[in-house]
């Protein structure tokens, strides 16, 4: 019998892919989201969707009351940066009283294993590369903040309560599903390659690049750019872990590729994947941001036995050039 896996945000952009791999791993799934960021129109026909808020325990409770469970993937968070730094209540009530009431009714109808989607935010300033899972937590925003207060409530419920988790830690998040079923779907949009294409489209006129005169060969940032196919393979394997696993785990793991791209790469590359000119304006740096962050991403190998195949950036911007097309009816 095949497990049924609750999977919250999966209408969104990373749980909406990973729920897809679920599906093709043979696995049933339940979609809980509240479609404040999610897309409707993305959730298979294969999965059971029950529209829903965490910060409405009953509403969640009910899923647990109505579906048997085996496990839960948790994808629903906010996660714009400076909207957390201007309004933290937001954050706070969502990411940490929302994840709370999930865990609590894991607990009441004994669902006993999660894998959490976390962030590099929790690592706050970063300065030694590569990062490892060792590195001391210290998030400098509220949203960073919120996914580590998580990651300490599931440290606590494994030692009271015996719930199993894996935090997966992921660094940039970028590219589309290969069959274009599922992409970046942001409004507004932050993330500097579906700006870039949109340039490249025309519908926004420049690209802001913040600083070109870091210590980097073109004197831009370079970020570790992960597919959303090689994160959602990732959370495969942290939930078969979890399966496959007697002992009650908590684990924090690194999902990154361990390479870095710099801005202008990518800029050059997306040239050359759409044959359009995209327009650039320097301006200055931003403050906080380093000039280069790579993960260490040990850990994911050789723990979860996990390698990311799909993260080349050729692939990445295809796919994502090939998602924007097709959202804009061009495909």
């Amino acid at each position: 019998m095949s497990l049924t896996i609750l999977v919250t945000g999966g209408a969104g952009y990373i749980g909406s892919q990973t729920n897809l791999a679920l599906i093709e791993a043979g696995y049933k799934t339940i979609i809980f989201d509240n479609l404040v960021y999610g897309h409707e129109q993305i959730i298979p026909k294969e999965s059971t969707f029950i529209k829903g808020d965490l910060n409405d325990l009953e509403s969640i409770e009910s899923v647990f009351r109505d579906h048997r469970i085996d496990a839960v993937i948790h994808f629903a968070a906010y996660a714009y940066v400076g909207e957390s730094v201007e309004n933290p209540a937001k954050y706070y009530q969502n990411n940490v009283l929302g994840t709370l009431n999930l865990l609590n009714s894991m607990r009441k109808y004994n669902v006993d294993k999660i894998v959490f989607s976390s962030t590099c935010a929790i690592y706050g300033e970063i300065e030694e590369i590569p990062v490892n899972e060792s590195k001391r937590a210290d998030p400098i925003s509220p949203y960073g903040k919120s996914k580590w207060m998580v990651e300490q409530i599931l440290k606590d419920y494994a030692v009271a309560y015996s719930l199993s988790s894996i935090a997966l830690r992921y660094f940039n998040a970028c590219g589309a599903d290969k069959d274009q079923r599922t992409g970046e779907w942001h409004d507004p949009e932050t993330h500097l390659i579906p700006i870039i294409l949109d340039v490249a489209y025309g519908t926004r006129e420049s690209l802001s690049v913040f600083g070109n005169d870091y210590p980097t060969p073109d004197g831009t940032c370079i970020r570790d750019y992960i597919h959303t196919m090689d994160l959602a393979s990732a959370h495969i394997k942290a939930l078969e872990k979890l399966v496959d696993t007697k002992n009650v785990l908590c684990e924090n793991v690194n999902i990154a590729t361990g390479n870095g791209y710099s801005v202008l790469e990518i800029v050059e590359t997306a040239k050359k994947i759409t044959k359009k000119e995209i327009k650039i304006e320097f301006k200055p740096r931003r403050a906080g941001d380093p000039a280069k962050i790579i993960a260490d991403n040990f850990k994911a190998k050789n723990y979860l036995g996990w390698n990311p195949q799909y993260s080349e950036l050729d692939f990445i911007i295809q796919t994502a050039w090939n998602w924007l097309q097709k959202q804009n009816n061009q495909l």
